[in-house]
């Protein structure tokens, strides 16, 4: 049997997972390049396939498979919108990596109680130069996501009292008060 399809059964069985259930988790997203200070946000996450829902100081997002809503505190503006499938790979670093997987090179291993997922593009032009997964394998559960790209930028999302559930919400916003701009 192929190697490569023994070791992509973790990382299939990972995105198995995540359409099966429900993960909820408490996040860091971090900017970083080598010319800048770093910037950092936290918040909230709910996702269950290409479903999601997020939560930040002033900012919320959810999409329901088909719409895509934005609400912001500061304008009291809830934003809808159908995403094209590019912009919700560029929103959701599960899909981004299963995007990638046919245009990398795929390696895999093991340390302590972490299987560490990496893929490398074999096209050097790409702006994508490394995409690490670090998941918890007996569990399933994501740890964090690194995107290092050819740029020098680098995003880190690492995911905090992760925990899979049964049920599914809606992924959806309401905000009556809101004004509406409905770009759909």
């Amino acid at each position: 049997m192929n190697l490569l399809l023994i070791t992509l059964t973790v990382f299939q069985s990972l995105f198995t997972t995540l359409e099966q259930k429900t993960l909820q988790s408490d996040f860091t997203l971090t900017y970083s390049q080598s010319t800048s200070t770093p910037m950092t946000y936290s918040g909230e996450l709910t996702m269950r396939g290409e479903k999601f829902a997020l939560s930040m100081v002033t900012m919320e997002a959810a999409y329901d498979g088909s719409t895509l809503y934005m609400y912001s505190e500061d304008t009291e503006e809830l934003t809808l919108s159908h995403p094209n499938q590019e912009e919700l790979i560029q929103t959701n670093p599960f899909l981004y990596a299963k995007a990638l997987l046919p245009l990398c090179e795929y390696s895999e291993k093991t340390q302590a109680d972490k299987t560490i997922i990496t893929l490398i593009p074999r096209d050097k032009s790409l702006e994508i130069k490394k995409f690490t997964l670090r998941i918890v394998t007996a569990t399933q559960l994501p740890v964090s996501v690194e995107i290092q790209e050819s740029n020098g930028q680098v995003t880190t999302l690492r995911l905090t009292n992760a925990q899979y559930k049964k049920e599914c919400p809606s992924f959806t916003i309401v905000k009556p008060e809101a004004f509406l701009n409905d770009l759909r």
